[in-house]
């Protein structure tokens, strides 16, 4: 999961605690090659411009390859090696049961969307599932072989899932896919596809209403700075203009409509609230805003 406009980018993919869920302890750069002499480039731009499904795949394939290693090496230790959490506010699916209860996914075929290191299908593995952990980046899976485990791992995009129609009960996405591509139906109707009937889809991502804010942890981010139904997309681009990175605003109605008219019965629609107990910053998530607006918004959907 990653947060908006940029300056936070989270991507979130599940997490656990020791033998329910170890934390990882790495702190250094892992399976990181060495870095080029010529690694100067510029800092891209941040703008706001369309991007259509073929630039948005390219430019957030290219991110994660790119990025992935800091990435784990930062929020490695949230995430855990086997934990399975929602979003930044910590909201565990062990206590969240979005799936269902844990007893209830032993034998069952799981997909899961934007798998990042498969923190996620790890602990879905734990339960007796048989989860496929898929991402768009072949570096982010690398991470997923240097954990461990048996979980089949496929790179692939989203919105071209490489499966037989009907192969999975349940499909789960932790800020995975839906946040960064250009036709979110294109997704879900995959999605739809490659579920049994009565399968479970449940995705997180950021808070539609997050795009009114700046993406700031303080008090500065606490101010309306933008239209909540401006959803002209997020992009980085280099100095060629070439997109780089790029993240879509659907609002929540979009999102209702994504759902319904790809096939789905929504059942539930999940705001976390900010816990107690989580005291960390993650990008423009933090105690602070989290106490006042959502930062994450979970869907839960069944294919009829």
């Amino acid at each position: 999961m990653r947060a908006v406009r940029g300056t936070a980018r989270v991507a979130v993919r599940g997490h656990r605690r020791d033998g329910v869920g170890r934390k990882s302890t790495t702190r250094e750069p892992i399976i990181q090659e060495p870095v080029s002499s010529e690694s100067t480039a510029p800092e891209p731009e941040a703008t706001r411009r369309d991007a259509d499904v073929a630039e948005s795949s390219r430019a957030n394939r290219g991110w994660w390859d790119r990025n992935a290693d800091e990435y784990q090496t930062e929020h490695g230790t949230f995430l855990g090696d086997d934990r399975f959490v929602w979003g930044p506010e910590g909201l565990d699916e062990v206590e969240a049961e979005l799936l269902g209860p844990p007893e209830d996914l032993k034998g069952r075929d799981v997909l899961e969307i934007g798998a990042g290191a498969a923190q996620c299908s790890r602990w879905l593995a734990a339960q007796g599932a048989r989860p496929v952990a898929l991402d768009i980046s072949h570096r982010q899976l690398q991470h997923a072989l240097r954990i461990g485990g048996t979980i089949p791992l496929v790179c692939a995009d989203a919105g071209a899932l490489p499966f037989a129609d009907a192969s999975f009960d349940l499909a789960c996405s932790a800020y995975g896919a839906l946040p960064f591509v250009a036709d979110p139906r294109q997704v879900l109707r995959e999605v739809h596809r490659v579920l049994r009937p009565g399968g479970r889809l449940v995705f997180s991502v950021t808070h539609p209403i997050r795009w009114a804010f700046p993406d700031e942890p303080g008090p500065e981010g606490l101010g309306v700075s933008a239209s909540y139904f401006d959803r002209t997309p997020y992009v980085e681009q280099d100095d060629e203009g070439r997109a780089v990175y790029v993240e879509h605003h659907r609002t929540l109605g979009d999102r209702v409509r994504d759902v319904v008219s790809s096939g789905f019965r929504l059942v539930d629609l999940v705001e976390p609230e900010w816990p107690a107990w989580n005291t960390s910053a993650w990008g423009g998530w933090s105690p602070l805003r989290g106490a006042l607006i959502p930062g994450t918004a979970i869907f839960v959907c069944v294919r009829d």
